[in-house]
């Protein structure tokens, strides 16, 4: 098969896939979870339901995807900021800002509940517990952080304190948790 070929027939799938998961998401957003179906969904991405089952078996299937596909780009743009410019404190600060925003930010719906429990959620969670703590490592050999407490203890600690942030009111209130959990950090002068 020419290369043209093969990457217009991939570019293609990708694009179906990408309508899919966008409109189930959309349609569960508008109308609650148990109301969308595999013939709405096919429907509103306009294309047959075959070709809809061709790609995902059920609605929790297609959200699944899209859910890993919104993690995939929280963890990309916290890699972004991990190995931006800057010393390793202000990028620390910023990697936690940005997780922070991200847990204000998650909805606490059924949907949610559904999706959290899976297994690219684990996944990513460790992924991230290892950017921050090669991040940490960083901060360490800098002087910004203690160095009395292992780096991956410290990851796990901040993953935890910055979770609170989805209980807080406003995002100014997500940075003064960001700074408290900084200041549990910082190296002793």
């Amino acid at each position: 098969m020419p290369k043209l070929w093969s990457d217009t027939i991939e570019e293609h799938r990708r694009e179906v896939g990408d309508a899919i998961l966008d409109t189930t998401a959309a349609l569960v957003a508008k109308h609650g979870l148990r109301s969308v179906t595999m013939s709405r969904i096919a429907e509103e991405t306009g294309i047959g339901r075959a070709t809809l089952y061709k790609y995902y078996p059920d609605v929790e299937g297609i959200l699944v995807a899209w859910h890993e596909r919104h993690v995939a780009a929280h963890l990309e743009r916290l890699a972004s900021l991990r190995s931006g410019g800057g010393a390793p404190g202000e990028r620390l600060r910023a990697v936690l800002e940005s997780f922070g925003v991200i847990c204000h930010e998650r909805q606490r719906t059924e949907l949610a509940a559904l999706l959290h429990r899976g297994e690219h959620v684990s996944r990513g969670e460790q992924q991230l517990r290892e950017l921050l703590q090669g991040l940490l490592v960083e901060c360490v050999e800098a002087g910004d952080v203690r160095d009395d407490v292992a780096p991956g203890e410290l990851a796990t600690y901040c993953l935890h304190a910055l979770t609170a942030a989805g209980s807080l009111p406003n995002r100014s209130a997500v940075r003064r948790l960001v700074e408290v959990t900084l200041d549990g950090m910082r190296a002793s002068r």
